[in-house]
């Protein structure tokens, strides 16, 4: 699941709830492709907590062997990745990618929250969901966001979600002050991690700052 880095740019993948380094395979293929030694990381996105998740993906980007470090993090990922910038003091960290990421809350995941076996299925992560407190701005101008407009997923199933979105999160619960740029792609929130687009758009913002239009 990684790639040597060298001097070469790395980028660490951080998936989400429910999900695990293989999820981001399709996308770590496409960023080698382009150029980037790209390397997947798994943690418990269930049985742990942010706390938890940032301390692990501290670790894991301390161990790279690379002269600049960039992420790419999708869904709940993203909420850990912007949480660990921001107290993050490794000089060799660059660019975020956030995906699908539900950055200014998630009601998808505080309606599960309320359901009869809610809690179990979101586990010790339903801490994060319980507020609409956003994540982190201070590093957000180093971050960009693709959203996805394409409504198939367990929120457009299930739940009546307000609004244009990815079937899970709402494009408005991506939006975060101060960030670089952010897209809207038709993609559902679990058809951007096998789109050529999303990984076209992520190779671009990791190179240039910014998505290409």
């Amino acid at each position: 699941m990684s790639t040597p880095t060298g001097a070469r740019e790395a980028v660490l993948l951080v998936h989400g709830l429910w999900m695990n380094g293989l999820s981001m395979f399709y996308l770590a293929h496409a960023l080698r492709r382009a150029g980037f030694a790209a390397e997947c990381f798994t943690f418990h996105s269930v049985r742990g907590t942010l706390a938890e998740h940032v301390s692990a993906l501290s670790q894991r980007v301390a161990a790279m062997a690379a002269g600049a470090v960039h992420l790419a993090a999708h869904s709940l990922g993203g909420i850990v990745a912007l949480h660990y910038l921001a107290g993050a003091r490794d000089a060799r960290l660059g660019r975020l990618v956030l995906l699908g990421a539900p950055v200014a809350g998630c009601r998808a995941a505080r309606t599960l929250a309320r359901w009869p076996g809610g809690r179990f299925m979101l586990g010790r992560s339903i801490d994060i969901w319980q507020t609409e407190c956003p994540a982190p701005t201070d590093v957000a101008a180093s971050a960009g966001a693709i959203a996805g407009s394409r409504p198939f997923g367990l929120g457009s199933v299930l739940m009546d979600i307000p609004g244009p979105g990815d079937g899970v999160v709402a494009v408005d619960e991506t939006r975060l002050s101060g960030l670089a740029d952010h897209l809207v792609l038709p993609v559902s929130h679990s058809g951007m991690l096998i789109s050529r687009k999303v990984a076209r758009q992520t190779a671009a913002f990791l190179s240039n700052g910014r998505f290409q239009r």
